[in-house]
Parts: C-alpha cells; sequence; structure tokens
C-alpha cells in the first residue's frame, strides 16, 4: 500500500484511534463492560483491512509521535498523549499485530497495557501469540514526513464531523446514538483541547460549513470543553462534558426535516415544533445504555435560562447545571457567529451583548467573562484591520483586555504582503484592532498563522 494513499493513510489513523480508545476504555471500565467489547471490536475491523494488504501491522513510537506502517502520523489524531506517555514509560516503542490476531489475544494485551502501573517503571516480558512488543530499531526512527500540528488538528476536527454524522445517523435509524463512536470523538478533541486550546479553539470559528448540524455538535462540544478546562476540570469529567455537549441537540433528529432544515427563518408555528428537541433529545438520551447522566439534563436543560426564561415552558429550576451553563454559552454563541442562509454571521462583541442582556440575568456573568477570556472580542484565527492600517491575524487572546490580543502582521498599510514575521501585543503598543475582515479577498488561511499552545509556549 501506498502511504502517500489519502485513503491508507485514513485507515492508519483509525487503527491508532481505535487502539487508544480501547486501551482509555480498559482503564475506565470493569472488563466484562459492553463498551470495551465495542472497543475490541473497532480495533480488530480497523485491523482487518489492512492484514489483507500485509502480513503484520506495526505502531512505533518515535519521540514524540506515533508511526503505523513507517507512515508518521500526528499524535492529535487522536485521543493519544496519555497513550504515549503510557507506552514510552514502559519502553515500548513498538507494537505489531500479526494476521491471524484473535479477539481474545486483543483482549489480553489491551487489559494488560492499561493495567501497567505509573509507578512500576521499565520493560517487561510480553508473550503473546500475535502481537509483539518492543523497542525500535534504528532504522524505524525517521521522523520524515510528520504533519504540523495546526494540519493534525484540522483533520482531527474533519474526523469529529463525519463521527457526529455517524452519532446523528444511528440515534435517527436505531433509536439511540452510537455511543461508542460520540466517545471516541470526544477522547480525541478532549485531548486537543488539553494539549492545543488555542489552535483547535480558533478551527471552530470557520465561517462556511458543509453541513451546520454536525459542525455545530462538535463545535459545541469544543467549546464546552474549553470552557470546563479553564475552570480546572480533566478527566473522566471532561469527557462526559464533552460528551454530553457533543448530544445537545440529539432530539432535533425528530425534528421534521423541512423545518430542521428549512433555510429561511421559522415561523412560530414551526418554532414551536422545533422547541421540542429538548425534551426528546432528554427522553432518548435517558433510554440510551451507558451514556452518562448529565447528558440527558444537558439535552433538556440548554435552552433555560437562569431567570426562569427559556424553553420547554413552565420546567423552572432554582439553579442550572454547570454543564447546562456551559453549553448554553456554547449553543448561543456558536449558532449566531455560523454562517446560514438567512443569517449572517454577528461580531463577537455583538454575539457577547446577547450573553449579557436582561441585565445579566439570563447567563452566569463569572462564565460569560471566563468564555470572553478564553475566545476574546477577536478569536484567534480573526483577521483584523489594525489601527495603523496593517492587517493581521489575531494569535493568542489576552485574558486581561480581550480588545488587544496578540497579533501576527501579514499585509503593510500599503497592502503588500510582509517580508518577514512581526508578531505584536497590542496591549503593551499604541495600536488597537478597528475591525474583522474576511479573508478571501487577501487569499489565505489566517489558521495557518496560529500557533499551537506548544509553539506558543
Amino acid at each position: 500500500m501506498m502511504a502517500s494513499d489519502p485513503s491508507v493513510r485514513s485507515r492508519y489513523e483509525e487503527l491508532l484511534r481505535r487502539l487508544a480508545s480501547a486501551v482509555r476504555g480498559a482503564q475506565l471500565y470493569a472488563p466484562d463492560h459492553p463498551l470495551l467489547s465495542r472497543n475490541v471490536e473497532g480495533l480488530l475491523a480497523a485491523l482487518k483491512p489492512l492484514h489483507r494488504q500485509q502480513p503484520s501491522v506495526a505502531v512505533g513510537i518515535v519521540g514524540d509521535e506515533l508511526v503505523v506502517a513507517d507512515t508518521p502520523l500526528p499524535k492529535v489524531s487522536g485521543g493519544l498523549t496519555d497513550f504515549i506517555a503510557r507506552l514510552r514509560t514502559h519502553a515500548i516503542e513498538r507494537i505489531s499485530f500479526e494476521r491471524g490476531v484473535a479477539p481474545a489475544e486483543i483482549v489480553e494485551f489491551i487489559q494488560a497495557i492499561a493495567s501497567l502501573s505509573n509507578r512500576a517503571r521499565g520493560e517487561r516480558t510480553w508473550t503473546f501469540e500475535h502481537i509483539r512488543v518492543g523497542r525500535l530499531t534504528p532504522d524505524d526512527r525517521s521522523t520524515e514526513g510528520i504533519a504540523g500540528d495546526m494540519a493534525a488538528i484540522r483533520q482531527l476536527y474533519s474526523s469529529a464531523v463525519r463521527s457526529a454524522e455517524v452519532v446523528w445517523a444511528s440515534a435517527a435509524t436505531e433509536g439511540r446514538p452510537d455511543l461508542s463512536a460520540a466517545l471516541q470523538t470526544v477522547e480525541g478533541l478532549a485531548d486537543a483541547v488539553t494539549q492545543n486550546r488555542t489552535a483547535l479553539v480558533a478551527l471552530t470559528a470557520l465561517r462556511t460549513y458543509d453541513n451546520y448540524t454536525f459542525t455545530h455538535m462538535v463545535n459545541v462540544s469544543i467549546l464546552t470543553m474549553g470552557q470546563a478546562r479553564a475552570l480546572g476540570i480533566e478527566g473522566r469529567l471532561l469527557l462526559e462534558f464533552g460528551l454530553s455537549a457533543l448530544m445537545h441537540d440529539i432530539g432535533k433528529i425528530r425534528t421534521p426535516k423541512e423545518i430542521l432544515n428549512k433555510p429561511e427563518q421559522l415561523t412560530e408555528e414551526e418554532f414551536t415544533i422545533m422547541r421540542r428537541h429538548v425534551v426528546d433529545g432528554a427522553e432518548l438520551l435517558r433510554r440510551t445504555p451507558e451514556m452518562p447522566i448529565l447528558a440527558p439534563v444537558i439535552a433538556f436543560e440548554h435552552h433555560l435560562r437562569l431567570d426562569g426564561s427559556g424553553y420547554p415552558y413552565g420546567a423552572k429550576r432554582p439553579t442550572l447545571n454547570l454543564g447546562t451553563m456551559l453549553c448554553s454559552i456554547s449553543d448561543v454563541y456558536d449558532a449566531m457567529r455560523s454562517q446560514r442562509a438567512y443569517q449572517q454571521v454577528f461580531p463577537t462583541d455583538r454575539i457577547l451583548a446577547v450573553l449579557k442582556r436582561a441585565d445579566g440575568t439570563q447567563f452566569d456573568q463569572h462564565l460569560v467573562r471566563r468564555f470572553v477570556q478564553l475566545l476574546g472580542i477577536y478569536p484567534p484565527g480573526t483577521l483584523v484591520k489594525l489601527g495603523s492600517g496593517e492587517v493581521a491575524v489575531v494569535t493568542r487572546v489576552h485574558a486581561p483586555d480581550p480588545y488587544r490580543p496578540r497579533v501576527r502582521v501579514l499585509f503593510s498599510s500599503d497592502g503588500s504582503r510582509t517580508e518577514s514575521v512581526t508578531e505584536r501585543n497590542l496591549w503593551e503598543v499604541n495600536d488597537s484592532i478597528v475591525s474583522p475582515l474576511d479573508e478571501k479577498p487577501y487569499g489565505i488561511d489566517p489558521l495557518d498563522f496560529v500557533p499551537t499552545e506548544s509553539a506558543a509556549r
């Protein structure tokens, strides 16, 4: 198989995601948990087409990256950071799956990897018939061809949108969402939010969408986890926040398509039907085995407001769940900044004005303030015009003054492209942002200039 073939590369990435997901599942759940069986089935399904082409498929660690069949792949294409760290701690640099590997052998191997202790470090003896575990040879250590972090995050985002479509379709056809696909998606996003939050949050600001429903699901999940992570939430609880946010609109599978996909604004009668999705979603998620109890709560509450307004009508609460409040902020923000046939994109300052309206009684203003500190008035990846006449891209939010972020100047005041890279902290200089700009006339993608968390340090 040609490593440059996108379909082959996609198979390798799927194998890595399945492997990491299986190990993480074995850490979180009991050995007889049905989710573990599905993870193992998914891993075997990923290996099957690869074994048709070659007798052995090797996964290796090169530095902080993973390599499959001599093809370097970006680590952020799945929830792989903890997986890599676990293997490196125990001197595992190469895992080879040979043709003929059986489910029972996979289960035993996954349990063995998951049970490795951070205290008892070092090499150990592995005795599997069709799985080889050991170190890389010198020839295996080439890092050529490893993609940049932003390219990998783009790939992760696209994969998450495709998975959201699978989750939606399974809920529509089977009456319950594909929890395994959803959890796998959220694991990858949670890892990226933890490691590369600036770049991933910037990616949610794309102005055009192939399908609003699925990109909205992913964006709300990312933005909710970004907020939760900033509040110190991590680990399994962070995954539950992300999974619940991904599912917040799942009740819309029961909304008639002519209403859900209507290009014009809804009539009052149609909106009454649309409002039913919060009840439908909560009911569907409540009946889904192994679904976190937070998910139906958020599905039911995400259109309720602190002052008792919103819907479903009459469902007043003395307080709202923290997950609900984070998801609601993300939901309103993403819906208002999304380009749809009947709605223009709203600038961030106008969206924040909506979040602060009614004297701040609808949304928790402490959380809104933290949200502004996370995204800024001009989120990373926004192309802007400066008071100097120069054109720049926002690369980093400055929490103490969200109006004055860090920027990278790309075009001079005369419209010519700058020859050298100029980074500027607007909070330190006598300059400011005049307005956001549409990037199309400039022939660039601003996201290409947004550094990852590690590169920005």
